[in-house]
């Protein structure tokens, strides 16, 4: 059980962490202005440096913050929903399905790129539904549909790898979902994401209550009155929702909802009233880190956030199931 102080100070550092990666990220490149500089220029008068900065990194920080904040959650919703805390966006097809959509929509459609997200959840949905169907033997078994949401998974990054590889990627837009690159969106982009997250989030959490209720036995839910099958498709629609808006901005994130949960539980615990909206916070630092650190470690190249976080990803998610030594839901 962890205690609310603990819980409160959680929160209060990692919010403080977010704004001091803000400041760095901010400042990770050729152009560097000082926080008074930075405040002036977007306030007080006009700076030539700050708008500059405010053009070229703003958008690609604020997404990644954003993006971030939707893959945790939906790593969240989907462990709860499936009761798997191995379930992450990437590792069981949604997101492969989500950008394959995306990528096609991008490249063939260009004039629908404001509903990519809309398109792109219908590709994670049918994943994700592909997956469940084929997973499903009078119970959801956690290796089979980690199995099962491999190789789906793979099939479709193969299909989009052909599409690219065939010449269908000529556009940079197609070519930054593939490698899932944020370096050159625009405040576009944010919009969009910006737009669709919030209301995937703001649904995530209205629906805390029922993540907590499907913690428990399914005989005992039902006891309770809860509607166990309808509440699961429900909230992992959610899931899907949160991560296929990420993924049609930004494009696949490995790992990343899979880690941020379960550091998130080690910190805040179980509840979702408190693991969700922390979450939110966590998952939009890790991701800024892995994109700002994508920045400097080989400047004046870069290495994009999602080879970032594979690099790390696994290993840290082995650490933390040793460490943890508990069931999910405990």
């Amino acid at each position: 059980m962890v205690s609310p102080l603990r819980k409160a100070a959680a929160f209060v550092v990692t919010a403080v962490a977010l704004v001091a990666l803000f400041l760095v990220a901010v400042n990770a490149g050729s152009l560097q202005v000082t926080p008074e500089q930075l405040f002036n220029g977007l306030f007080v008068a006009y700076d030539d440096t700050v708008s500059t900065i405010y053009d070229l990194r703003f958008p690609r920080i604020f997404i990644a913050m954003v993006g971030g904040a939707a893959t945790a959650v939906s790593g969240v919703l989907l462990q709860a929903a499936i009761r798997n805390p191995l379930a992450d966006p990437g590792i069981i097809g949604i997101s492969s399905g989500a950008s394959l959509a995306a990528v096609l929509v991008t490249g063939f459609f260009p004039a629908l790129l404001f509903f990519t997200p809309v398109f792109a959840f219908v590709g994670g949905l049918i994943a994700f539904l592909l997956v469940y169907s084929l997973s499903w033997r009078g119970g959801l078994s956690p290796l089979r549909i980690i199995l099962v949401g491999v190789a789906v998974s793979t099939m479709f990054t193969g299909i989009m790898s052909a599409f690219s590889s065939s010449g269908g990627a000529t556009s940079s837009s197609v070519t930054s979902l593939v490698d899932a690159n944020i370096t050159m969106k625009t405040w576009d982009d944010f919009q969009t994401i910006a737009i669709y997250g919030a209301i995937g989030l703001v649904i995530a959490l209205l629906v805390t209550k029922r993540c907590d209720l499907l913690a428990l036995e399914d005989k005992t839910a039902r006891s309770l009155g809860v509607d166990v099958n309808k509440n699961r498709m429900f909230i992992s629609a959610v899931a899907v929702l949160l991560a296929s808006v990420s993924t049609a901005i930004i494009g696949p994130i490995s790992f990343l909802g899979l880690i941020v949960p379960h550091i998130a539980r080690l910190l805040v615990g179980t509840s979702h009233k408190v693991l969700v909206p922390y979450s939110v916070v966590l998952g939009a630092f890790c991701l800024l880190l892995a994109d700002t650190v994508g920045r400097t470690i080989a400047a004046p190249y870069e290495i994009s956030a999602a080879v970032i976080m594979s690099i790390v990803g696994g290993p840290v998610f082995i650490l933390l199931l040793r460490k943890a030594r508990s069931s999910y839901g405990e």
